[in-house]
């Protein structure tokens, strides 16, 4: 049996049962896909199942405001995903009277659509021969055949495209990706994966060779940048609190945080109080502050690493970007700022 077909019938037997399995709807599709890149699927089946209640179809996603897409999406991360989401679905809406790309290339058009995710759709919604290569598969493919090209390399990533479109079922290309992907995700895992019970195990080339811990090979990540944040939790009189929307081209673009100070490196309340933010920021004598939390709190990203310090201050007058407390909830914010919030709702609600 050829390595395409072994796939197919291993996946027919195993298959997790998931919602967008039942359905070729791309609008569908595409959600599901967008929403599980750089999730985990028992993640992301809860946050895909509020989306799709909340815009069953896409004209309604479309007719939302970033600030309610951004909210349900709480939580997910990489938020660029979500907005350009939001952007595509009143493309589509708007400029395609609601029809689909139906094409490899034309899906590709679409605003925080790549290769993947292009792929993905055309295959499982229009029968498109295009072979998917996400995380799964790379891990697949590199182990099955032995392949120590780093995946995320220019020539590692045209090399396991190319092998992948090889080997696709070009009968059945949306059972074969589907079949390669999920094969990655629960036979062929990250970390002790079931290769006593792999229907691939005698012409596995890494299990052969004992290289499988090894293998995918990535070249070594970029320097992980340091930043030091410092949130001012501003309260004052009428129950108000200074919340912000962060619309740089940075980290959480759209969302809402607490005033923000960023610096060099960790400071004391003795430099705080000297920065040219806080006293435009806060323009009295009489303000209160105290801090916190003594230790940062390390908030992990991929390319970067955010060291946070929040600062609570009550002021007698009211400052800039003030929202009722009472009001909180519905902005959408980083995890960061949501886990301070739900750990002080009584403290700060009063």
């Amino acid at each position: 049996m050829s390595f395409s077909k072994q796939l197919i019938y291993w996946y027919l037997q195993n298959k997790r049962d998931l919602p967008w399995r039942k359905t070729t709807n791309p609008y569908y599709i595409w959600l599901s896909e967008i929403i599980l890149q750089q999730t985990r699927v028992n993640q992301g089946l809860a946050y895909y199942k509020k989306f799709i209640k909340t815009f069953p179809t896409i004209y309604d996603l479309a007719k939302a405001d970033q600030d309610t897409v951004l909210k349900l999406w709480q939580g997910l991360g990489y938020y660029s995903r979500a907005r350009n989401l939001h952007f595509s679905a009143k493309h589509i809406a708007n400029q395609l009277n609601g029809d689909f790309p139906s094409t490899y290339k034309d899906l590709l058009k679409l605003k925080g659509v790549g290769d993947y995710t292009a792929s993905a759709i055309a295959s499982i919604c229009f029968n498109d021969p295009t072979a998917v290569v996400d995380g799964n598969v790379y891990r697949v493919l590199s182990r099955y055949f032995g392949i120590k090209t780093p995946i995320n390399s220019t020539k590692g990533i045209k090399e396991f495209k190319q092998l992948a479109q090889e080997l696709i079922d070009t009968k059945n290309p949306a059972t074969f990706n589907q079949a390669i992907m999920e094969f990655g995700a629960i036979q062929c895992k990250p970390q002790n994966p079931d290769c006593d019970n792999c229907p691939l195990n005698t012409s596995c080339v890494a299990l052969q060779k004992k290289i499988i811990k090894i293998l995918p090979v990535k070249d070594k990540k970029g320097i992980i940048k340091k930043r030091y944040f410092n949130y001012l939790v501003i309260t004052s009189p009428k129950n108000k609190i200074a919340l912000k929307q962060r619309k740089l081209n940075d980290i959480w673009k759209g969302l809402y945080e607490f005033p923000l100070i960023e610096t060099l490196n960790e400071i004391d309340l003795e430099y705080l109080l000297k920065t040219d933010e806080y006293n435009q920021i806060i323009n009295e004598d009489k303000a209160v502050i105290s801090l916190y939390n003594t230790n940062s709190i390390v908030h992990k990203l991929s390319h970067q690493h955010i060291y946070c310090k929040f600062w609570i201050v009550n002021t007698g007058q009211e400052v800039a970007n003030s929202i009722l407390l009472y009001d909180l909830e519905k902005h959408p914010v980083p995890v960061l700022i949501h886990n301070f919030i739900e750990k002080n709702q009584d403290v700060l609600l009063g």
